[in-house]
């Protein structure tokens, strides 16, 4: 039996202070997410984040929170179980969250109970970053580790100029585009410091030494985060026929005082505002279900900035969620990445 894991980032269990200091908590112990010393993590997370930043950023969920639960977890389930529909009896198709519910040892558990001695893991990331993609293919190594039967793992790499994934994309902002006719096309991708993007550099001289250095993928940036975001950006424009000069891409979500992968979003709104940009249509390529990061840090605080810069109008581009064409990619790329065996159909 063949299983399929599909694994997101997280989102805590409720939009309250405790829950979001459980979810941050685990995620930011994460040595590939906060990549310090680890009596400096622990200071750090226990004496400023956790006490400044869990009440916060529980009222920023409690704005996206709907009836069903988080959004991020609810876009994932519909995911979950329209690619389950489609892959049929051969697959079993588990959800699992790098942190938080449902866990990635709670789905393995379940994967090889039906049987699954071949699991396909796709991390629901197209950039890879270690934060992400590294440390949810750990996690389920690690996991695996502890079994005495331990399955064969076969792992979907990133996708991020995958072409059915750039047209999918393109597509959610096409209408959109014809109706809001917008001035000006910002890419928004989730930020990572920058010292993570020069540690994915296998060189050691390329990564941010100069501003041409993710203009295009090379054996130099094939790993940087940063690079694959640009070159998602660069296709889906391409797909949408953007005109050089008419879009651009900036990083978003940045915390801490080190320095984090810029251009910033929260910086290059008020620019586009002064070189009078009045409508804004943002596309958010890094996620592919809608969350914090979409719904409330660009449809409604970024919004809110714009607003103040004197902007007419934004818009944000849905995410993909489990629409029709993403759901048969996802199964297209899961059934290309299960090798077949002697005899057996997939």
């Amino acid at each position: 039996m063949r299983g399929l894991l599909l694994v997101n980032l997280g989102t805590p269990d409720a939009p309250t202070s405790s829950a979001v200091r459980k979810y941050l908590r685990e995620f930011l112990s994460d040595p590939r997410v906060l990549d310090i010393n680890p009596v400096g993590r622990k200071l750090l997370l226990e004496g400023v984040i956790l006490p400044f930043r869990s009440s916060k950023s529980a009222k920023l969920y409690q704005n996206i929170w709907t009836e069903e639960g988080s959004p991020l977890l609810t876009h994932s389930m519909d995911l979950r179980d329209k690619v389950a529909a489609k892959l049929g009896d051969s697959y079993t198709v588990e959800l699992a969250m790098r942190y938080g519910n449902p866990r990635i040892p709670d789905a393995l558990d379940r994967l090889q109970a039906a049987g699954c001695d071949e699991i396909v893991v796709f991390a629901l990331y197209p950039q890879a970053a270690s934060s992400s993609t590294g440390s949810t293919v750990e996690k389920v190594y690690a996991e695996a580790k502890k079994r005495w039967i331990v399955p064969m793992f076969h792992v979907v790499p990133a996708f991020y100029n995958e072409p059915e994934f750039i047209e999918a994309f393109a597509d959610m902002g096409r209408d959109l585009l014809k109706e809001k006719s917008p001035d000006h096309v910002l890419f928004s991708f989730h930020g990572l410091p920058e010292r993570h993007m020069r540690k994915s550099d296998p060189s050691g001289s390329h990564c941010l030494a100069s501003d041409s250095c993710c203009s295009k993928i090379s054996d130099k940036n094939h790993g940087c985060y940063r690079a694959q975001s640009y070159q998602t950006a660069r296709d889906i424009a391409s797909s949408l026929g953007l005109e050089d000069g008419s879009w651009s891409v900036a990083f978003q979500s940045r915390m801490g005082r080190t320095p984090w992968i810029k251009p910033y979003t929260d910086v290059v709104i008020p620019e586009l505002a002064e070189q009078g940009v009045k409508k804004l249509l943002v596309y958010s390529p890094a996620f592919v279900a809608d969350c914090l990061e979409t719904i409330e840090e660009i449809g409604i605080r970024a919004k809110e900035q714009w607003e103040e810069c004197g902007g007419d109008e934004i818009t944000l581009v849905p995410s993909l969620n489990s629409t029709d064409r993403w759901v048969d990619l996802v199964v297209d790329i899961t059934k290309r990445y299960t090798p077949t065996r002697p005899g057996a159909e997939q």
